[in-house]
């Protein structure tokens, strides 16, 4: 099969793999429809080579048509129609008892003290092939998979497999009081999202972003914005009488704008030979921490803060005297995808399309032009926000 491959920093190409198989009894293998370029894809092709070998198939976003169940699967069959969720969960341990689907004991990668597995993601969360290529094997598929029904566009559900429960779950740690504020940094795919699910349960929420394109997107769907390019803080506190808002969500991560050392850290560790980038990585990396800290000067003293953007850091300096005098309440982590999925669904089902599902993507490529479409994205190019790859093309 055809499938995108990491080769490289800055270098992913399509390749032609060998075709998954169960192997396990609750494996199903799926025939890929659509599969997303998520914003920590980038993370890849930039910073995180010390845990890839040439050949990795990447995308964590996919979902398409059963083509096979192992032997202990009963409630899928081949042509069920289904999305995947990013992290693999068995959906019986300790933690996933408590809805943390994201540090499932049964999958979780002792060897990097991570939580659980994910799909096209590093060694550091099991190095499992992902969904970016024609055909995807899924394991715990017992209880990730979740079944949707035929007809209407792949991009009425797609966004469950990732965007729309990170987006929920952001929107849910950020604790908005009823009828509150939240801003939101970063107005990429979950951004976007988070805005419109903080719109549609009655919050209000401020869009901060760099880029008009994506600033216009968040005001068609009735969302205040603020060009990130001006004073951010004045311009925020002026529209929340002084205080600032009640929460805020930083959806942006380790690569936001604006941190000289911290950009300078990653740029230099990227250049490192692999195994010694590694272990600076996992014992002293350092992030670029513009948003976060942009994030402590904005929230309302007594609010809290939302992390939803990926940080890979374990040396990261933080403004504890301001967070402690301000008292700032911080919640982040993987979205637990199932945990959410009840709420999501029956919006994606909704024909008014509530959260705008269908007006996220901004381009759809054949999987062939995967190489186009990260430089697309990287480089927030021609107005991209959210990319699908599509494997029949």
């Amino acid at each position: 099969m055809k499938a995108v491959t990491w080769q490289g920093r800055r270098d992913v190409r399509v390749a032609e793999v060998s075709d998954p198989t169960i192997k396990e009894p609750n494996d199903v293998v799926i025939k890929v429809t659509s599969t997303a370029i998520c914003g920590s894809d980038l993370h890849l092709y930039e910073l995180f080579g010390p845990f890839l070998d040439e050949g990795d198939i990447l995308g964590h976003e996919a979902m398409g048509i059963v083509e096979e169940v192992g032997a202990d699967i009963r409630h899928l069959k081949p042509g069920d129609r289904v999305v995947i969720p990013f992290n693999i969960s068995c959906g019986a341990c300790f933690m996933c008892d408590r809805e943390l689907f994201a540090q499932c004991e049964t999958t979780q990668v002792r060897e990097y003290g991570s939580g659980a597995a994910l799909f096209g993601y590093t060694k550091l969360y099991g190095q499992v092939p992902g969904g970016q290529a024609e055909y995807l094997r899924v394991p715990q598929a017992q209880f990730g998979p979740v079944k949707v029904p035929h007809g209407g566009p792949d991009e009425r559900f797609l966004y469950l497999s990732d965007v729309l429960p990170t987006a929920w779950q952001a929107v849910e740690f950020a604790e908005i009081p009823e009828g509150g504020s939240v801003a939101i940094l970063g107005l990429g795919p979950i951004g976007q999202m988070c805005a419109r699910i903080a719109k549609h349960r009655g919050f209000r929420p401020i869009g901060i972003d760099l880029v008009e394109d994506r600033l216009e997107a968040a005001r068609r769907h009735g969302v205040e914005v603020v060009d990130g390019a001006g004073d951010v803080l004045e311009a925020v506190r002026d529209m929340t009488d002084g205080r600032g808002p009640d929460s805020v969500i930083d959806a942006v991560g380790m690569e936001a704008h604006g941190s000289f050392i911290g950009s300078m850290a990653q740029t230099v560790t990227a250049h490192m030979p692999d195994k010694l980038a590694a272990a600076v990585m996992t014992r002293a990396g350092l992030d670029s921490l513009a948003a976060l800290h942009q994030a402590v000067d904005l929230v309302q003293r007594g609010g809290t803060i939302s992390v939803s953007g990926v940080y890979g850091g374990m040396a990261d300096p933080m403004p504890m005297l301001r967070m402690f005098d301000k008292a700032v309440t911080l919640r982040m982590g993987q979205a637990n995808v199932k945990r959410w999925i009840p709420d999501l669904l029956p919006l994606c089902l909704d024909d008014s399309d509530p959260l705008g599902v269908l007006d996220l993507e901004t381009h759809r490529f054949p999987l062939s032009q995967a190489p186009l479409a990260y430089d697309i994205f990287q480089k927030k190019d021609d107005g991209a926000i959210k990319i699908v790859l599509d494997p029949s093309t």
